[in-house]
């Protein structure tokens, strides 16, 4: 969405400092780095963890031997220090990688009065915290076009890096390429990008057959349109200006054109398997990283996924 002012608002201010993001994230890399890691450490807390026995190579625990297993099953040397039977088990080895893709434009450094974070500061720090709760899990990490995948447990460390060191253009939209079937993709974006835009790119990442998530990041101003008397829009991708005389006959045809918008976002999704949920920045960053971590693990355990038009 434009920014919005009548003089100086905040919102003006976040839009034309978009220009000078590089040093305001450098600022700000260690809060939203911080931030990150105490959500993922309160998520995982919370949850029992996806690591499991199962055909693998690594040793996870060892467990009481239980009546009618086959014999083989007993590790003798452990059972001889003990006067019990026990069994060694290995870990569940299903890695995959997950491509999460943090919108870094322009638009994203958008954040109206009284909200903590822009979107951009809202999507990195789930971007952050749910790499670290994937690699957790033994999952393996990637930013397309960014970062290889990795199972480091210094991911965080990592992509802010990647992200603060990072001298292309930055895109809306991820960048095309093929990811593996056993793939996931998580993309957070504001997703004002025209639709024919957000079709090809779901084309492309969906033509492997892997899936993957859609987050429509979004600061409230931009659901709400609480805007009245004159005021300059300005667009800070395009470069575009756009003044109202009277700003709040606007909102009527403003939020149709975001739910038609968002109508064909879904179906689009909807039609490749894929989800998609709408987030705005004055909820909780926590409740949109469990969604979307729990729903991994439906997903991967076999439960299957529930499509949503809004998580958080």
């Amino acid at each position: 969405m434009a920014a919005a002012t009548q003089q100086a608002t905040p919102e003006t201010i976040a839009i034309r400092r978009a220009d000078g993001e590089s040093r305001t994230l450098a600022a700000s890399l260690p809060r939203l780095v911080l931030e990150a890691r105490r959500i993922a450490a309160n998520v995982i807390h919370g949850l029992h963890g996806r690591r499991r026995a199962g055909a693998g190579e690594s040793f996870w625990q060892y467990r009481r031997f239980v009546s009618g297993e086959p014999a083989q099953n007993v590790d003798w040397r452990r059972s001889a220090r003990d006067d019990h039977l026990y069994v060694r088990e290995q870990e569940w080895e299903a890695a995959h990688t997950v491509w999460l893709w943090p919108d870094r434009s322009a638009s994203m450094a958008f954040a109206s009065k009284g909200v903590r974070d822009s979107k951009l500061e809202r999507g990195l720090i789930v971007t952050f915290a749910l790499a670290e709760l994937l690699v957790a899990g033994g999952e393996r990490v990637g930013i397309p076009g960014l970062m290889a995948p990795t199972a480091s447990r210094n991911v965080i460390d990592k992509m802010a890096q990647a992200v603060l060191h990072d001298t292309a253009t930055r895109a809306s939209l991820p960048p095309a390429f093929v990811p593996t079937t056993l793939s996931e993709i998580v993309v957070l974006s504001d997703f004002w990008s025209p639709m024919p835009e957000i079709k090809t790119m779901l084309a492309g990442l969906s033509s492997s057959g892997a899936h993957g998530t859609l987050v429509q990041v979004v600061d409230p101003a931009e659901e709400s349109f609480p805007y009245s008397g004159r005021v300059e829009f300005v667009e800070p991708e395009g470069g575009g200006v756009i003044t109202a005389g009277r700003a709040e006959t606007w909102a009527h045809d403003y939020k149709a054109r975001v739910a038609a918008h968002r109508d064909e976002i879904r179906l689009e999704s909807g039609r490749l398997d894929w989800l998609f949920s709408i987030h705005t920045t004055s909820r909780s960053a926590a409740e949109l990283l469990l969604f979307l971590h729990s729903g991994m693990m439906a997903s991967k355990s076999g439960i299957g996924t529930v499509k949503v038009g809004r998580s958080a």
